[in-house]
């Protein structure tokens, strides 16, 4: 290996989940020419499980940023190099994230195999060694001015496309003198772009094959994307132009005008498309049953307000949902039979002696389902204290992978949205999921009497390749006994 070689290392993505396959750069840390020593962070990145930051494995300088915020990358992928040797000399500086100032590598096939190989850019994959890289880089050159950069109104839109931001109106640009006409690509080569520039094409329905490019040696730019783009939109546009002039004067005389377009498409990723896949894996896999159960919580909400008084309880969140869930790990202790899994693969039913509950949790990100460990064995304020970390951790948005695998059951609380309960969807390998619907004031019997109490309906689903009609029954039941009676239940039973 050569000592530019040596000099320059890249740090690819890493697979930060349990068999992820991309992930979405969120923030960029550090920028091109900043000191990066080993262990710090340099990104954060958003998986189709939570958003972790990765910590770069080497010191040195930033070389380059391979990609812009906002795009989602395969693991495996350069996402930034670095140069260990800042003070062996002056290096060619490098283009910022995105690769404006410079084209991105692309396969020596693809540029006939003349072009000489660029020194440094050996691929390293981080935890499995050097493996020599099968690229090849054009030599950089020097660009005119007014391609430096691309335009307001083509940035502008890149940050739309990348959920930055609308982009706002601009005057129409200037013509541009004519320019020579650049190198095609051989017939049947791939079109030369680089990274973020294929992405943009493939958000705008582009394709680089029908582009025609106006970079150095053939290479396809932002602008030129953008020009495809127009040029689609205009003939597309040409149709309803003709049948518009069709139309008699006086009927658009006077009124408003046609609001165009009306829809907003946003890109399925991240925990949206997540919880899509594990939603339609679990609804057409697991035969769901719900059941439902009306409750009288008068006495849980006055255990609520007693505990908040508890010296022993000082400085703890006490809420309904605590109680909530120390009723349902009551009713699966009694129950265990509840507590397993579906090993298809295996044609086995998995008994579990330990209960991961969930708490589905709404962020900023999307729905989450983060875990407490061996919730089962934990006391009032052991389950007290691990719920307020898991909301909190999740109102941060730095739940991990980690918190959210082995879950065995789930409470979802949709009362917080004033509603009075649904019908959920298990959790992908759980067996069975409770929610918890609006509290509130009812006329109810009690003692004889019609009086107001505080009132609850608990839907709880489970795999009925599981669970029988007969034990998610008694499961409901319980739940219900508990939160009617606490004070009883919880010695007695607990």
């Amino acid at each position: 290996m050569s000592n530019t070689a040596q000099r320059f290392r890249e740090f690819k993505m890493p697979d930060v989940g349990e068999g992820l396959t991309e992930a979405e750069i969120l923030k960029w840390y550090v920028q091109v020419g900043d000191t990066v020593t080993d262990g710090q962070s340099v990104c954060e990145v958003e998986t189709a499980k939570a958003a972790v930051e990765l910590p770069i494995p080497f010191d040195g300088v930033v070389h380059e940023l391979r990609f812009d915020e906002g795009v989602t990358v395969d693991v495996g992928t350069v996402i930034i190099s670095v140069d260990t040797q800042p003070g062996a000399g002056p290096v060619e500086p490098a283009a910022p994230a995105g690769g404006q100032a410079a084209p991105a590598a692309e396969p020596a096939a693809e540029q006939g195999g003349d072009e000489p190989e660029q020194q440094g850019r050996q691929a390293v994959l981080v935890g499995y060694g050097a493996a020599p890289s099968s690229t090849k880089r054009r030599p950089r050159k020097a660009q005119p001015a007014q391609r430096a950069a691309p335009s307001s109104v083509a940035a502008a839109l890149q940050q739309e496309l990348n959920g930055h931001g609308a982009a706002p109106a601009a005057p129409a640009p200037a013509p541009a003198p004519a320019a020579p006409a650049a190198p095609q690509a051989p017939a049947g080569a791939r079109p030369l772009a680089k990274p973020p520039v294929r992405k943009l094409a493939k958000d705008l329905g582009i394709d680089l094959a029908s582009v025609t490019p106006t970079g150095d040696g053939g290479v396809i730019t932002r602008e030129d994307v953008h020009a495809a783009a127009s040029a689609t939109a205009a003939q597309a546009a040409q149709p309803q132009a003709a049948v518009a002039e069709a139309q008699p004067v006086a009927a658009t005389t006077g009124a408003e005008p046609a609001v165009a377009g009306g829809e907003v498409r946003v890109p399925i990723k991240g925990v949206r498309k997540a919880t899509a896949q594990a939603m339609v894996a679990s609804a057409f896999t697991a035969p769901h049953v719900t059941e439902f159960i009306t409750v009288d919580v008068t006495r849980t909400m006055k255990l609520v307000q007693d505990l908040k008084q508890d010296p022993e309880m000082a400085g703890l969140r006490i809420n309904p949902l605590l109680l909530i869930a120390k009723a349902f790990l009551v009713a699966i202790k009694r129950n265990p039979e509840i507590n397993a899994a579906w090993d298809e693969a295996n044609q086995e039913i998995v008994h579990k002696d330990y209960v991961n509950l969930g708490i589905a949790a709404a962020t900023p990100r999307g729905l989450i389902v983060p875990n407490i460990k061996d919730a089962g064995r934990k006391t009032l304020p052991e389950l007290a204290t691990s719920l307020a970390d898991l909301v909190a951790t999740a109102r941060e948005g730095k739940t991990t992978p980690a918190a959210m695998s082995g879950g065995t059951v789930t409470i979802t609380n949709v009362g917080i949205f004033g509603v009075d309960t649904g019908t959920p969807i298990l959790n992908p390998g759980e067996s069975a999921i409770l929610a918890i619907g609006t509290i509130k004031l009812q006329p109810w019997v009690h003692k004889g009497k019609v009086k107001p109490r505080q009132v609850t309906t608990l839907a709880l689903s489970f795999d009925h390749r599981l669970v029988d009609g007969e034990l998610g029954s008694k499961v409901l039941a319980d739940v219900a006994a508990v939160l009617e009676n606490p004070g009883k239940r919880l010695i007695t039973w607990g």
